[in-house]
């Protein structure tokens, strides 16, 4: 379909994230008085343009550290899961304890009977990623699983429904009131999802570093501007 277009191969992804960690493992950390590297979260409504933000931001950093950065979706962290064989035993100690994580515990199997299993493994490669820096997480309530790492910078794209439904629209090749529809749907489920297990409204404005308006920014103007927060030209 042609939304899928705007997702990069997930074999050149895969490429990129194995050098960004071979270059990790070499290092042993900074120079004293260096900063750590920076990661970013990007979170947008459904309908908004995350990935070409990503990739625009990604360019822009890169050329400015003279350093590979690696662009972080839910594709590419469960093909990270996948290569990794990463289980549930490595999970328990991610995002601390509490009723839900009771449950999901309680739960887990070797296959993954739900989203909740699943989105339980993602976290472990996300909050590891968010430490490495030179990484650009997008969604996957990234924001709030790394509220305390202090090299992270959080950005929200958000846009009127209008610009939504016409985006998915023309993406997707459908009428629009089919793409309201989706619109309003999967932003409802991704909402409850995140607020169920994360605990948090992804919405609260006190989470980000920048919030933007797709409608009236475009792509490439969104990542500039990021980019003058994260690394000043």
């Amino acid at each position: 379909m042609a939304h899928n277009l705007l997702i990069p191969s997930i074999e050149a992804r895969m490429h990129s994230y194995i050098e960004l960690s071979r270059r990790n493992r070499a290092e042993h950390g900074w120079p004293e008085g260096e900063r750590a590297r920076p990661t970013v979260t990007i979170t947008r409504e459904f309908g908004c343009e995350g990935y070409p933000v990503a990739t625009a931001l990604q360019t822009i950093l890169e050329k400015r550290s003279g350093l590979p950065w690696v662009v972080m979706d839910r594709a590419l962290l469960e093909k990270v899961a996948e290569d990794h064989n990463l289980s549930a035993d490595m999970l328990k100690e991610v995002g601390g304890r509490g009723t839900i994580m009771d449950e999901i515990l309680s739960t887990f199997s070797p296959r993954w009977k739900s989203d909740k299993d699943y989105y339980r493994l993602l976290t472990r490669q996300i909050v590891s990623l968010a430490h490495d820096g030179n990484v650009i997480l997008v969604g996957r309530g990234a924001s709030v699983l790394t509220q305390n790492t202090r090299n992270c910078f959080h950005f929200r794209i958000v846009a009127p429904t209008r610009f939504k439904v016409e985006t998915v629209r023309v993406r997707m090749g459908i009428g629009a009131q089919e793409a309201a529809d989706i619109v309003e749907e999967r932003q409802r489920q991704r909402d409850q999802f995140l607020r169920n297990f994360l605990g948090r409204d992804v919405s609260d404005p006190t989470l980000y570093h920048l919030t933007f308006n797709n409608a009236r920014c475009e792509a490439k103007v969104i990542a500039r501007l990021m980019a003058e927060l994260i690394m000043p030209a």
